[in-house]
């Protein structure tokens, strides 16, 4: 399985004879150290990626290229095609010195994350009849046997199903539409009995499904996962803690933004501008103070 390609350009850098960082960026989950010499005829480069967020996520190598351009044009951009399964990457760019030049770099990357296919879970042991149900579910086809009570107690949107006054409620089998069935079963054994604890990989399709069918307790345990065992970066949890009401792992992110290089990090991720007003205030406030 993969996702969208993330794509990175750097500013123009001076190269020198001495080995230097060139570049910091970090993007999406990428951190990568742009570093380079020039020595005689030859030009090095060598790039270090952390990519620790994605691999939280169950990435388990990145590819694409990188290309090396010379601002004057002296040679010809220089792209070449990388698998990434480590975090260091060495690149040699030699061309020919006729004169003492001041030559000026500048890189591009586009990578894509490859994650592994998590091994598939058969929910059907939890959906199975016995005399503790009295209801049946039906998605994708598939027919769920649940207990009206159980459910009811876990979440309004259950309540509200089965309730008398509520037209589904008389109906021997219900159907639940807009949700696969693994999604479903990924619901339901989080507070199930014997859950399944969430993971980096599993907490934005909890939140989503937790806020659908009005399962708090299924949103304060990802929350729990959140605060103590989570490797998400800032940026993402912040906007997760903003998006699904979690307001004691909100807290927790804006103490813990206590830099302005994790102040620039947020303002340079995707999830900066989908931040509500109050958050942003809240931000803006704890960043004042910092001043």
């Amino acid at each position: 399985m993969t996702q969208l390609e993330i794509s990175y350009q750097s500013e123009p850098k001076l190269l020198t004879n001495t080995f230097e960082v060139l570049d910091d960026s970090n993007k999406n989950g990428i951190q990568c150290r742009w570093l380079g010499r020039l020595t005689h005829a030859q030009a090095s480069f060598g790039f270090h990626f952390n990519w620790e967020e994605l691999e939280n996520q169950g990435a388990d190598r990145l590819t694409g290229y990188i290309i090396i351009k010379e601002s004057t044009n002296s040679f010809q951009p220089q792209k070449t095609a990388v698998d990434i399964t480590n975090t260091s990457i060495t690149m040699m760019t030699p061309f020919s010195m006729t004169q003492p030049l001041k030559y000026v770099f500048s890189f591009e990357y586009s990578l894509t994350p490859h994650f592994n296919r998590p091994k598939k879970i058969c929910y059907d042991e939890l959906f199975v009849p016995s005399d503790m149900t009295d209801a049946v579910l039906v998605v994708e086809e598939k027919r769920i046997h649940v207990n009206k009570t159980f459910l009811s107690i876990h979440s309004d949107y259950f309540k509200v199903l089965f309730s008398n006054n509520f037209k589904e409620g008389s109906l021997s089998e219900i159907e639940i539409n807009d949700i696969s069935y693994d999604d479903f079963g990924l619901l339901c054994s989080s507070f199930f009995p014997n859950p399944q604890f969430p993971n980096d990989g599993t907490v934005e399709k909890l939140l989503e499904l937790g806020r659908r069918f009005l399962l708090s307790s299924v949103i304060r345990i990802v929350e729990y996962h959140l605060i103590h065992g989570s490797k998400i970066g800032i940026p993402k949890m912040i906007w997760l803690a903003d998006e699904y009401k979690m307001e004691k792992l909100l807290e927790k992110c804006i103490r813990e933004m206590d830099s302005s290089e994790k102040a620039k990090q947020l303002r340079e991720s995707e999830e900066f501008e989908k931040l509500s007003d109050a958050t942003m205030s809240k931000l803006c406030r704890r960043l004042a103070a910092l001043l």
